[in-house]
């Protein structure tokens, strides 16, 4: 681990996984106590790209998202992925905790979660990492009950765990809240790799992930602010953004290239849907136990090509709108079984994908180059690897969308160098 020596002091870096679907009050509020409990002087930011891990596309594209990340204080933003950032919180976890680790500056990563402590979730991470036969007999009980996912992970997780009925209880209700589940999924990623990293949690405070309306004069979830937005336009969710927030996003509005929902892709998405036999759909990642025929079988009843409809339609107890979400991405960007299988995932990231830097991010990446434990690379004409080709694919598929795409925008990976700010 890489530390900075001004004096007798060691200047210490803080990692953070974010999105910023938008940047809002409650992300500076959170990466300022994110600084604090770890006595860090330097930020590390792991960010999604255009398309974002519950299976949407960014309100606003990753160069945008990243300014506005430097404009907050961050040092570094540095990308994750497509191939774990479109993910279940297990391979998001992985992907982005992987990423932290190889770099060999940051010291620590402070997430935030509903419960505010790390006192349940750790040993719930020790206990979790093996994955023992037991537990997955039991997770593959639930799903057969037609639990989603997600309730059937906490429901076993809760099984292994709690020696009562109270316990398992207490242990599924815990993991039936967003941020506590991507919590564990980081705990259980540094145990993994073996990382020395240090984690902390901060508890999320008024507004919660999936809160549509604000929970205050100045604070709201980004979901809230997505819909703000949608509904009664940029303007009327200033209160609940920083300053740069609102000019970037002003800014992007103003050059056609936002705000982006699901409906700019139902051109590409349904020519895909309706071409592609019901084979060729079976080899798109998260199709699965028969979905591509359910998919045939309710693409003519629709009445008109929309993707809210597609999704609504779909939707049942268990395919949850966020799995139905995540698998019409992979469709769209044509991400089959095979190449993103479990057994490629686990090999992790290969290399660190500079979005922007800071003068002190400078700093960083200097250091990096001696710490580094994968390639750090500023453009896509810097590497070839078939998870920056997905990216490269991404970028183009997301920009292709903008109502008067220019070139340059479907290829800034190669065209643009990182954000300096």
């Amino acid at each position: 681990m890489i530390y900075f020596v001004q004096g007798a002091d060691l200047v210490k870096t803080v990692g953070i996984i974010v999105e910023y679907n938008p940047l809002h009050n409650g992300h500076v509020l959170h990466y300022k106590k994110s600084k604090a409990i770890a006595q860090a002087e330097r930020t590390v930011a792991v960010m999604s790209g255009n398309f974002l891990q519950r299976g949407e596309p960014a309100l606003a594209g990753k160069r945008a998202r990243t300014e506005m990340a430097l404009s907050m204080g961050a040092d570094l933003v540095i990308e994750l992925p497509a191939a774990y950032a479109i993910q279940p919180a297990e391979w998001f976890a992985y992907g982005a905790v992987s990423l932290l680790h190889a770099t060999g500056v940051v010291d620590s990563l402070c997430f935030g979660s509903e419960s505010g402590t790390l006192r349940e979730l750790t040993p719930l991470a020790a206990l979790l990492s093996a994955e023992d036969s037991p537990f997955r007999e039991e997770l593959h009980r639930q799903m057969s009950l037609g639990h989603s996912y997600p309730a059937a992970y906490a429901a076993a997780a809760g099984a292994a765990q709690g020696s009562s009925p109270a316990e398992a209880a207490e242990i599924t209700s815990l993991l039936g809240k967003p941020n506590n589940t991507l919590g564990l999924h980081y705990l259980m990623a540094l145990r993994r790799l073996n990382s020395p990293i240090q984690a902390y949690t901060i508890p999320r405070e008024a507004a919660q992930y999936h809160d549509l309306l604000p929970a205050g004069p100045t604070i709201a979830s980004a979901t809230s602010i997505r819909r703000i937005i949608r509904e009664q336009g940029l303007e009327a969710a200033a209160p609940y953004m920083p300053r740069y927030t609102l000019d970037i996003l002003r800014r992007e509005t103003a050059l056609g290239r936002g705000p982006v929902d699901w409906e700019a892709f139902k051109q590409p998405l349904f020519l895909l849907l309706q071409t592609l036999s019901t084979r060729g759909l079976s080899r798109m990642l998260e199709v699965s136990e028969g979905l591509e025929h359910r998919i045939k079988r309710l693409l003519p009843l629709l009445p008109q090509p929309s993707v809210e409809e597609l999704i609504s339609a779909l939707k049942t107890k268990r395919y949850t709108r966020t799995k139905l979400q995540r698998m019409l991405l992979h469709i769209l960007l044509q991400h089959s079984k095979e190449e993103l299988s479990p057994e490629r995932l686990a090999h992790g990231p290969g290399y660190i994908r500079v979005l922007g830097f800071s003068s002190r991010g400078q700093e960083l990446l200097k250091a990096m180059k001696k710490s580094a434990a994968l390639p750090v690379i500023m453009q896509a004409s810097d590497l070839e690897h078939p998870q920056l080709e997905l990216d490269v694919q991404a970028s183009a598929a997301y920009a292709g969308a903008y109502p008067d795409p220019h070139t340059s925008w479907m290829y800034e990976d190669y065209l643009m160098p990182p954000l300096r700010l």
